[in-house]
């Protein structure tokens, strides 16, 4: 549901922290996993 301002100095919209990051959630998530399947795969190389 979308918010109505009740005074003029609510207009100014205020950045969200949420809403800030979300953009780069899709890059992230796969970065990640991609970081974390090299260290598991070299700690493996490495005991093995």
């Amino acid at each position: 549901m979308a918010h109505e301002p009740s005074t003029p100095n609510e207009q100014a919209h205020e950045v969200d922290a949420v809403e800030s990051v979300a953009h780069a959630i899709p890059f992230v998530i796969p970065l990640y996993g991609a970081v974390l399947i090299f260290i598991l795969a070299m700690i493996a190389v490495t005991v093995g």
